[in-house]
């Protein structure tokens, strides 16, 4: 299987760990990423408030890299994911704004025709192109015994997957659950991080990602998974803020669910990129899964 790969900013710098264990399970679950040449910035959110018709055309210009014997592109990031599928569509539903992008591509000697790549999320393609038999047919350690918090963000369930329901998704517990996980409710699975309200207001920010880790608490998870790279980055990154603002003592290691994946198929942990990551995930991998110490 081979599918086209945008990596996106956060899993070059941030969310490296990301990276790497999305590239590991991909190689041995046999899925060939061919990384876009000379793939440049989605823009992340902010970027359409500011100008469409650029965001749309840096966005858009990814789209018309893409190798044409490819016909399919995978993004792991969420906001990379929504940015590509958004101007897709916006090309395809709008012809007076896809002749606009393509005068803009055209000035670097690119064209988009709209619907040639089908956009991806990495969740998606595990799902539903590789399946459980093949998932399952490369456990070598099980999840047995591990509690798990599934969090899929706001950004890849809405409004554009198209492959697991908006409000109530499902697919990244069964995925956990094939590899032996033992997967927590958790009502709050598609609410919203923040994104980037830490750096405008730091009292509602702390307060959502709170609530995020007050909710895994309770249903007493061991890691809370994320498909995210900002997601993930907040709440690490910002538990011990959140600890202090509240008066709590949240110590919740977050993770990616590639992560996990390649726990399960026995992969080496520092390929996995675990040490990454804030809040530690090994002491309590070990202790859940007498695994071995990442080195």
């Amino acid at each position: 299987m081979r599918y086209a790969y945008y990596p996106g900013c956060s899993l070059e710098c941030s969310s490296a760990a990301y990276d790497l264990s999305v590239r590991s399970v991909a190689d041995l679950l046999g899925i060939e990423l061919r990384e876009i040449d000379d793939w440049n910035c989605c823009g992340a959110t902010e970027y359409f408030t500011q100008d469409e018709l650029t965001a749309c055309a840096v966005i858009a210009r990814n789209l018309a890299l893409v190798e044409p014997d490819l016909k399919q592109v995978v993004a792991p990031c969420a906001a990379c994911y929504l940015n590509l599928r958004k101007v897709d569509q916006i090309m395809q539903e709008h012809p007076e704004m896809e002749k606009k992008i393509n005068t803009c591509l055209a000035a670097g000697g690119l064209h988009y025709d709209p619907g040639r790549v089908r956009v991806r999320h990495l969740l998606d393609l595990l799902y539903t192109d590789i399946g459980e038999t093949a998932i399952k047919d490369k456990v070598v350690q099980p999840l047995n015994g591990l509690r798990v918090a599934c969090y899929y963000g706001c950004q890849i369930v809405r409004p554009y997957n198209g492959f697991d329901n908006p409000e109530q998704p499902t697919k990244l517990d069964e995925l956990m659950k094939w590899l032996g996980a033992e997967t927590v409710d958790f009502p709050v699975k598609a609410h919203c991080c923040g994104g980037h309200m830490t750096q405008i207001s730091e009292p509602q920010a702390f307060e959502l990602i709170r609530r995020l880790l007050h909710n895994a608490a309770e249903y007493k998870a061991d890691v809370i998974v994320c498909m995210c790279p900002m997601c993930q980055l907040n709440l690490d990154a910002y538990q011990s803020r959140v600890n202090s603002f509240f008066g709590t003592n949240y110590q919740i290691p977050i993770i990616f669910f590639t992560q996990l994946l390649g726990v399960a198929f026995g992969l080496d942990w520092k390929k996995l990129g675990f040490g990454k990551e804030i809040v530690p995930a090994e002491p309590v991998l070990k202790k859940k899964l007498a695994a071995p110490a990442a080195t």
